[in-house]
């Protein structure tokens, strides 16, 4: 016969291990919320806006160069960074328009 204490205990053991498999489950829905699904939005917003590139854009690179667009050649972006100074970047390193 199973004696109330015994029932307890076992019960009591029963909701921590439900508890201790809860925790990390949490763990990774919050690194998926705060973290991950942020980052791969962003990531999303960025190739759309490379995708959406066109002539006369003034935009920025990854390495903080700042000109504009004269002509886009597949994957490669020729940017006027002065009157007559042009530099050519690959289209995957324009971050974003510069509104400066």
């Amino acid at each position: 016969m199973h004696t109330v204490a015994h029932i307890l205990l076992q019960a009591t053991s029963t909701s921590s291990g439900l508890a201790g498999m809860l925790f990390p489950l949490l763990i990774i829905v919050v690194f998926y919320f705060f973290l991950i699904r942020p980052q791969v939005k962003k990531q999303k917003e960025v190739q759309k806006f490379q995708e959406d590139l066109k002539e006369g854009m003034e935009v920025v690179t990854n390495a903080g160069i700042i000109g504009r667009i004269t002509k886009i050649d597949g994957p490669i972006v020729r940017l006027m960074v002065d009157e007559k100074t042009f530099i050519r970047v690959v289209k995957s390193s324009v971050q974003g328009e510069y509104n400066g």
